[in-house]
């Protein structure tokens, strides 16, 4: 540590601190642009310019190391003359376009100037005008507003792992541009207008649509991935217009994926269901609440009280929140059926009943950053996690070796220090080699499954890179637990990390993949689960939140749901496939639009109210399905707030779930199973209902890739 003083007061830092690093740390602010606390340190806008002792002249507090009883000074005459120079520099060719500009009321410059500006410019040659460049649907550019701090271009090349952007030509001639024909196409570009300081980037969806000053603000969870990405929703007239990252260091830091940006176009798709709606006489209509829960209450009480309560099941999102689960779980047994599941891509069950506890990631998703190997494991990661992809990237420049095994190779824009990739089918069986050759280099003794396997040289020099390290981690992404095989990858990975003394952890496809096992959304006994409701059809489904495309065999489900004679369906929005299955559609409401709570992958309990009122008639899922179990007089459905259905399942307010374990027992099949080839790769923009109808990140590059 060392001791400094800023205007005065002293304090102790970090050595290799910079000025503006210990300024902040006292409180005290510096008027900068170019510098970020998580980009490097580029220097080139000089407004933090600040006096310090024994200096010849004025120096960048970003660059500028803190040296012991240094004594800066960040409003001396000198420093701020020195600032103010250089707002008149900055100005010199910047429009005068505030009134019609969208960063108007939110731009460090336009409030900066104010302090730092002059009321009036002594520039009178003409100003200079950048042509706009095309970054693709997500992000707008008025390039003539670009002060070149160069932020965009290092957050593509650090953060987002491939240099999308750049600068050309030199002095008052110097623009920011992509490369010659191309768009920014990274699945975190949205960052980039959070980062540029002003009116340069702007959002293309929300551009003109509101003044900063209208909008309402509220805190919630993102209702996508695994992560929970904690969000700032910002409405007006009940309408959200735009979502912004909450800083959570913990969680996203100060990220956002654009899917977690952008998927609220699809709050205002054109088939959003705002009322409900029964079918009678093979013709929809619309009809009141009391009218549709009679009819809903007596379907399911009829195909119940005809076929036995074995007869129906339920289908639920994992992207439900975790009290519209736990009250779903409870309506089903309460009609006596044990037939609930949420894992609607699963195909491998052989866990069930052996598992200690829910599967998560088995460590704090910031603890992901402190592995120094790193085994993943079926993950396009990418695509499925970019927010945990860019915290295994900065932790690759910090010397963390990542290997990868999966059946399709992707650019993970780091070096790897290993890599394996084969046929989904072959999966299960390299995983076992790795086992294998660490267990032999360890001298630890093999299970007879493994007695037989070849070890090929991609598995040798994975497992090399693993045991070269302290701290190692097995992740098991969404690929691998769709696996036919799933069971088997996982018991590898335990296996793994036994020989090891390493980690596993199994990255959540869904909001609250977690979630789901604390509300006990999932058969328990003699019931069924999910590829089994749909493999041996019931006589009554009720499906909250899912679509076909959220079903492993979207074909299968649709030919069981047509078998039945009810299917109740409460969701969103009314697909066409909806409206030809189901015999009734009730309007629930979206994530922003209820009170609710996500798992995520850590274990973090997070919960988060309504930033609009419900659209139409839609109605919150968790009350519809309260009233659902008192019009069918079941007991247990007394809740009055979703507050109350959480404090039932979580039985407090802790911020974690308590004792979650990955661990499970089971036996380990090597044998390949050939309909692990016929796999599909969940689409990164088609994951779950909303961002399908994001009609912006369905124009994207990666939306229109082949998965």
């Amino acid at each position: 540590m060392l001791e400094i003083e800023i205007d005065g007061k002293t304090l102790q830092v970090e050595e290799g601190s910079t000025v503006i690093e210990a300024a902040h740390q006292m409180g005290t602010y510096i008027p900068h642009f170019c510098y970020h606390k998580k980009l490097s340190i580029a220097a080139n806008c000089r407004m933090c310019l600040v006096q310090v002792e024994k200096a010849p002249k004025p120096l960048p507090a970003c660059a500028t190391p803190v040296t012991a009883g240094m004594k800066v000074f960040t409003h001396s005459e000198l420093a701020v003359k020195a600032q103010k120079g250089v707002m008149e520099f900055l100005l010199i060719n910047h429009p005068l376009d505030c009134p019609i500009c969208d960063q108007g009321g939110e731009c460090q410059l336009q409030d900066l100037a104010v302090g730092y500006g002059d009321c009036k410019s002594r520039y009178e040659e003409e100003k200079r005008v950048v042509v706009n460049k095309n970054l693709g649907p997500l992000v707008s550019t008025d390039m003539t507003r670009c002060i070149n701090c160069t932020r965009c271009v290092r957050f593509t090349q650090e953060i987002a792992g491939y240099m999308e952007m750049g600068q050309a030509f030199r002095g008052d001639r110097a623009e920011i541009m992509p490369f010659v024909e191309k768009t920014v196409d990274s699945e975190i570009s949205g960052n980039i207008i959070d980062l540029c300081p002003v009116g340069a980037l702007t959002s293309k969806p929300f551009r003109y649509a509101a003044r900063t000053w209208e909008l309402s603000r509220r805190k919630s969870v993102s209702p996508h991935d695994g992560l929970g990405s904690n969000l700032i929703v910002q409405t007006k007239h009940d309408k959200v217009l735009r979502v912004l990252p909450l800083e959570n260091e913990d969680i996203n830091e100060c990220w956002l994926s654009d899917k977690d940006r952008y998927s609220y176009e699809g709050l205002n798709a054109a088939d959003r269901l705002t009322k409900p709606m029964v079918k009678q006489g093979g013709q929809w209509k619309e009809v009141e609440w009391n009218q549709a829960l009679d009819y809903v209450s007596h379907a399911l009480r009829g195909v119940a009280k005809e076929h036995g309560a074995d007869a129906v099941g339920a289908l639920v999102s994992p992207h439900a929140t975790l009290e519209e689960m736990a009250l779903a779980a409870k309506l089903m047994r309460g009609l006596g059926s044990d037939n609930i599941d949420f894992r609607l891509r699963q195909t491998d069950f052989s866990l069930d009943g052996k598992r200690k506890d829910a599967p998560f990631l088995g460590m704090k998703i910031a603890e992901v950053s402190q592995l120094d190997r790193v085994l993943v494991v079926g993950s396009a990661m990418r695509r499925e996690h970019p927010l945990l992809a860019q915290r295994l990237r900065q932790s690759a420049k910090r010397g963390t070796k990542i290997s990868v095994i999966h059946a399709a190779d992707e650019d993970w824009l780091v070096k790897l220090a290993g890599k394996a990739v084969v046929a989904a089918s072959q999966l299960p069986n390299t995983l076992a080699q790795v086992v294998k050759a660490a267990a032999e280099a360890k001298g630890v003794a093999l299970d007879a499954a493994l007695a037989g396997v070849t070890v090929s040289a991609e598995a040798k020099a994975i497992a090399d890179s693993l045991l070269s390290g302290r701290k190692a981690g097995i992740l098991l992404g969404n690929f691998a637990q769709q696996h036919p095989q799933a069971g088997t990858l996982q018991l590898l990975a335990q296996k793994l990390a036994e020989v090891l003394g390493a980690r596993v952890g199994l990255l959540g496809e869904a909001a609250n993949s977690v979630g789901g096992y604390v509300a006990k959304a999932l058969p328990q006994g003699n019931g069924l689960n999910a590829a089994a409701m749909v493999a041996q059809p019931r006589r009554g489904y009720v499906v909250l939140g899912a679509e076909l495309d959220d079903f492993a065999n979207g074909d299968a489900a649709k030919a069981a749901f047509q078998q039945a004679d009810s299917v109740v369906v409460l969701s969103s929005f009314k697909s066409d496939a909806m409206l030809e299955f189901a015999d009734a559609i009730l309007p629930v409401a979206p994530f922003t639009e209820t009170s609710g709570t996500f798992i995520n992958m850590e274990g973090r309990v997070q919960s988060f109210q309504a930033v609009a009122k419900p659209l139409g008639d839609t109605r919150p899922a968790w009350k519809v399905l309260r009233v659902l179990g008192n019009l069918l007089k079941l007991e247990g459905f007394e809740q009055e707030s979703s507050e109350d259905v959480r404090a039932e399942v979580l039985g407090g307010t802790s911020e974690f779930v308590a004792g979650l374990d990955n661990g499970a027992s089971g036996h380990i099949d090597l044998a390949p199973n050939p309909a692990a080839d016929a796999m599909k790769a969940v689409p990164l923009y088609g994951a779950d209902p909303l961002v399908r109808r994001a009609a912006s990140l369905q124009k994207t590059c990666i939306a229109m890739e082949k998965p």
